[in-house]
């Protein structure tokens, strides 16, 4: 049908809030923003559904970073994105967010399984992260967080880059 995301063709399933979700989640906790969207975690990820329709899941292990503004009452959710590229940021004003930003912080840190900074030059380097669904169901997927200022494509920063990796792959048993 028209208008209709291919995950909804798929399975047909909408939750209360009107959410498209797969089979098997469920929502967790939820919250309407200002605007009219709804917005909702579930085990597996961050679902939203937007006033006019358009719908976004985004698996825990790609939020790269969760923030919230009491003052204003926004939430700003960035993705984990490509050194170099801008990240899609999705942002939400809430007058009451109820359970969701607990999930939100919960889930956003299960998904971490690794993280260590490891300097190249003075205080600047980058992080070598791991992260998997907080599930388990899929692998463990490693990333590279660069300082600004240090260049991933410099042959020191990729030797210290792929040795962090090693070491770290080795301390999770993952070699």
């Amino acid at each position: 049908m028209p208008g209709r995301s291919p995950l909804a063709r798929l399975t047909g399933e909408r939750d209360r809030h009107g959410l498209v979700l797969p089979r098997g989640e469920r929502v967790l906790a939820w919250a309407r923003a200002t605007d009219g969207a709804v917005v909702a975690g579930s085990r597996d990820a961050l679902h939203a559904r937007s006033a006019d329709g358009r719908t976004l899941r985004l698996p825990w292990e790609q939020v790269e970073a969760a923030d919230w503004d009491q003052d204003t009452g926004v939430l700003r959710v960035s993705e984990v994105g490509a050194w170099g590229s801008a990240r899609p940021e999705h942002t939400w004003t809430f007058e009451e967010t109820g359970r969701l930003l607990e999930l939100v912080r919960e889930r956003v840190t299960a998904s971490v399984l690794f993280q260590r900074h490891v300097t190249v030059a003075g205080r600047r380097g980058l992080r070598v992260i791991a992260r998997r669904a907080p599930s388990g169901a899929t692998g463990v997927q490693w990333v590279y967080e660069y300082d600004e200022g240090v260049d991933p494509d410099d042959p020191a920063v990729r030797e210290t880059a792929a040795a962090a990796l090693a070491q770290a792959r080795e301390q999770l048993g993952e070699l």
